[in-house]
């Protein structure tokens, strides 16, 4: 199980969505995505933003050039032939995910999980703590990546504990009603973007993206591009 976690509007759905596109458009691997945060129109916007190039704001305004349709255009038969499938069912329980998710694995081979994101989720069950079901859905999820042999991608909020120390650095000890979720996680991405709070910060337009847990091996931070206005993260060689 991969924790993709960071603070409101750092980038947790864009980068999530990045490993999808890498997934399912350019391996041809099955993926679904759980969004109980976007819409499927809005998801699909996206990947057609990231995937053309074109920036979201002119798409959500219609403001497109001849030169973006035709991007638009290109791209959009291949994002609607990748295996890419997309729930957006409001009110999404843990028990309808598992089941969705085993009888698309029966039908397809399906390579990769995502659920955007685990805050958003609720079990309809009267429980001890909100810190309680959020462990619950960890577990669950912990065990549903075993049982399909298949990598879950959860996303998840931090709490303000960055923003209030003089290190922005995200903790694990700042994920938002946490639960199990720090000891149940395989992987943990936290997501910065010194930018968010800082507009003059020398590192404007980046993004550390700090693998802060890793099971099998080493933890480590690597550096991206924060294309956000066209839904991406992107490789920093490739940008500058």
């Amino acid at each position: 199980m991969i924790i993709i976690a960071g603070r409101p509007g750092h980038g947790k759905s864009t980068l999530a969505l990045d490993i999808m596109r890498s997934c399912s458009i350019k391996h041809e691997m099955a993926s679904i995505i759980f969004s109980l945060e976007m819409s499927k129109s809005e998801i699909v916007m996206r990947l057609l933003s990231a995937e053309a190039r074109v920036k979201l704001a002119d798409m959500r305004s219609g403001r497109l050039s001849d030169q973006d349709w035709t991007k638009i255009a290109r791209r959009m038969a291949e994002i609607s032939s990748a295996p890419l499938y997309i729930d957006d069912s409001p009110n999404l329980t843990m028990t309808e995910i598992r089941a969705k998710a085993r009888r698309l694995k029966q039908k397809t081979d399906l390579r990769m999980v995502v659920v955007d994101y685990l805050q958003l989720m609720t079990s309809g069950k009267r429980v001890e703590s909100r810190q309680a079901e959020v462990g619950e859905f960890s577990r669950s999820l912990k065990l549903l990546a075993k049982e399909l042999d298949v990598p879950v991608i959860a996303l998840s909020q931090l709490n303000r504990g960055p923003e209030q120390r003089v290190d922005k650095t995200p903790q694990l000890s700042d994920l938002r009603e946490s639960g199990n979720l720090e000891q149940d996680c395989d992987l943990a991405i936290l997501i910065n973007r010194p930018d968010a709070n800082d507009r003059d910060h020398p590192r404007a337009g980046g993004a550390y993206l700090h693998l802060a847990k890793n099971r099998h091996g080493q933890t480590r931070t690597c550096t991206v591009a924060a294309t956000l206005h066209m839904s991406s993260f992107r490789d920093l060689a490739r940008e500058y």
